[in-house]
């Protein structure tokens, strides 16, 4: 199946925590982060989901945020460093692509955030994913 989802990485269940309708599942990625998805528990059984299981990680670009700098008092807990190695800016939106250890991942943000944040080639930035905007392929 080919998707439009830019950002695909590879990686590992370390971990899944089922409550009653939803459940929480930790992954470690190829390139030794750790990000967690949260998804229903349905999902999460006929996926087959376990300590083990290849998955790979989807994210729309949308739904990835750019920092510069430290991050604190924030709830999001998918935090992933990375270098810019692009930025293509069109009249109000601007794509963002960065190294990150294991692949590459891409952030749909403004141009305005590209500008106000001073974001070119070789940017050292934390791509930020709420666990709700994770999903997860069986590999």
């Amino acid at each position: 199946m080919s998707l439009s989802i830019r950002n695909q990485l590879p990686g590992t269940v370390t971990a899944v925590t089922a409550g009653e309708v939803m459940a929480t599942v930790k992954v470690r990625l190829v390139g030794g982060q750790e990000i967690t998805a949260a998804i229903t528990l349905e999902a999460a059984k006929e996926l087959g989901l376990t300590e083990g299981s290849p998955v790979r990680a989807l994210i729309k670009s949308t739904e990835v945020s750019v920092a510069t700098g430290t991050v604190e008092g924030l709830s999001i807990r998918n935090r992933i460093p990375g270098t810019i190695t692009d930025v293509a800016t069109g009249g109000a939106m601007a794509s963002v692509r960065m190294s990150v250890e294991g692949g590459e991942l891409t952030a749909a943000i403004t141009k305005d955030a590209v500008t106000g944040l001073r974001l070119a080639s070789g940017t050292s930035v934390t791509a930020l994913i709420k666990s709700t905007e994770v999903s997860l392929a069986a590999a």
